[in-house]
């Protein structure tokens, strides 16, 4: 049973009902679930469907691709080469009963090896027979966890494939309140104290969810999934990446460097200078594939020229990866359950509370009541000086209505107090937006906590607060 995806659902089964023939991409971050969405779609009836090699040479790829060939009925040896291949995928759709004729290829950037003209093979199956079959009966479907090759290779293309795309679907990891509903369907007993834990750590994506058992704690489940002996989830940062990037060791090392940098972000000069890396197209191709796949996201501040971007770890596993796996230094099996209250643990736990949020402004804007409202979103910093103190907003929402909500986010297992300290802080970087933005907007503060702020001398300072709950609205 497939939660949530109403809308890609639908977008999928128009493809049927188009008189034209559809080419459709569906793209994410791995494990989000790209392959059960169009699996449960169309209830496993597909006229062919195939599944890239991870890692394959092309002899590979062509191998698997003729056995796919067979498993759909077509008698065949191995091709060649894709031209000879996709004219076989020709005869077997020849064959076909009448009819829409769905082809889902998944996992098509493993199968684009070098010099094997994947792409012109495509290309000319697509522009040269799909299209121009009298019927308009094809309807091709193809997947991908590799991001940025098919932002590339099909939605960017220059070539033969420009524009030929109908569709394109990209598959956003789960809200908390699918995540909700996931656990709910799984008869999982989880508040949502445990459901807001379990997102810090395995965001939104449903295979990382689908290991949880039931009647285990929070930190039960956790120990199991990442701890124990032969944990599920053990060695899934490794092959995350690993699959994903042909050659990993200088993304990870980005990845690397953010994880311990501040949590404020860092410079692209800073990244460099951290990683050791040469400066140049590679290195702007690394950031903005990891950008593509959802590991990091780029900011700049809301007035300040793109060129002076930050750069943040966003991916909420990845994080969970660096602060808390990699510091299990004695292999403890339980390594959770013995040390999830710890200060260190607490700090992590506020990094990864900001970015959930950022995750949902929508949910964030909802609260406010302006969900029908014009906005911009963004951040906004400014350097330390010696007359003044540096200030950051990591998410500054610009209304149309002559408004700019500036939202503190902090979590807490209990409710927050705003004490004498934090009033001047958040005074500061008030009379900093004002008085060095370029924002001509009334500004307002809004705090973002787990459970709400207490209600003291200094709660005035702020004009909304929202909380954990209104964090699970649609």
């Amino acid at each position: 049973m497939i939660i949530g995806r109403e809308k890609e659902q639908q977008e999928l089964l128009w493809l049927l009902e188009k008189e034209e023939s559809q080419f459709c991409a569906v793209y994410g971050r791995r494990r989000v679930g790209k392959t059960y969405l169009v699996r449960e779609t169309f209830n496993y009836q597909f006229c062919f469907q195939h599944t890239g090699v991870a890692k394959g040479t092309l002899r590979q790829q062509l191998t698997a691709f003729r056995n796919s060939l067979v498993a759909a009925g077509l008698k065949c040896a191995v091709p060649k080469t894709w031209i000879d291949a996709f004219e076989l995928l020709k005869m077997l759709i020849n064959q076909a009963p009448e009819g829409k004729k769905v082809l889902f290829i998944d996992e098509l950037p493993w199968m684009d090896t070098p010099k094997s003209n994947l792409i012109g093979a495509l290309e000319n199956f697509w522009n040269g027979w799909a299209t121009a079959r009298k019927e308009k009966d094809i309807v091709l479907i193809v997947c991908g966890s590799a991001t940025s090759w098919i932002s590339k290779k099909l939605l960017k293309d220059k070539g033969g494939l420009r524009g030929r795309l109908t569709n394109r679907i990209k598959l956003l990891p789960f809200t908390l309140r699918e995540c909700e509903l996931f656990a709910k369907s799984a008869n999982l007993a989880l508040g949502r104290k445990d459901i807001l834990e379990l997102y810090m750590i395995l965001g939104g994506i449903p295979y990382y969810w689908s290991f949880l058992k039931k009647g285990l704690s929070v930190a039960q489940n956790v120990d199991q999934l990442f701890f124990a002996e032969n944990a599920q989830l053990h060695d899934e940062f490794e092959a995350l990446y690993t699959i994903l990037f042909k050659r990993p060791e200088n993304y990870l090392k980005v990845i690397w460097s953010l994880s311990n940098g501040r949590k404020s972000g860092m410079s692209r000069d800073e990244i460099l200078k951290e990683c050791k890396i040469s400066d140049g197209g590679t290195f702007s191709m690394i950031l903005e594939e990891l950008e593509e796949c959802g590991f990091i996201r780029r900011f700049a501040s809301a007035d300040t020229a793109d060129n002076n971007a930050m750069y943040q770890l966003i991916d909420n596993y990845t994080l969970f990866y660096y602060h808390c796996i990699k510091k299990n230094s004695f292999s403890d099996e339980h390594y959770w359950s013995n040390t999830f209250t710890s200060t260190s643990h607490n700090v992590w736990k506020g990094h990864a509370f900001e970015r959930i949020c950022l995750q949902h402004v929508p949910q964030i804007k909802a609260a406010l009541g302006i969900s029908g409202v014009q906005t911009n979103v963004c951040s906004w910093y400014a350097r330390g000086a010696t007359e003044r103190r540096g200030a950051q907003i990591d998410l500054v929402i610009q209304r149309a209505d002559g408004f700019t909500d500036l939202c503190e986010m902090k979590h807490s297992d209990s409710m927050f107090t705003i004490d004498n300290d934090y009033a001047k802080d958040l005074q500061n970087k008030l009379s900093s937006y004002q008085e060095l933005s370029r924002d001509k907007r009334t500004p307002h503060l809004v705090m973002v906590t787990t459970n709400g702020v207490v209600h003291n001398s200094y709660f005035n300072i702020i004009q909304n607060e929202i909380t954990m709950d209104d964090l699970f609205g649609m």
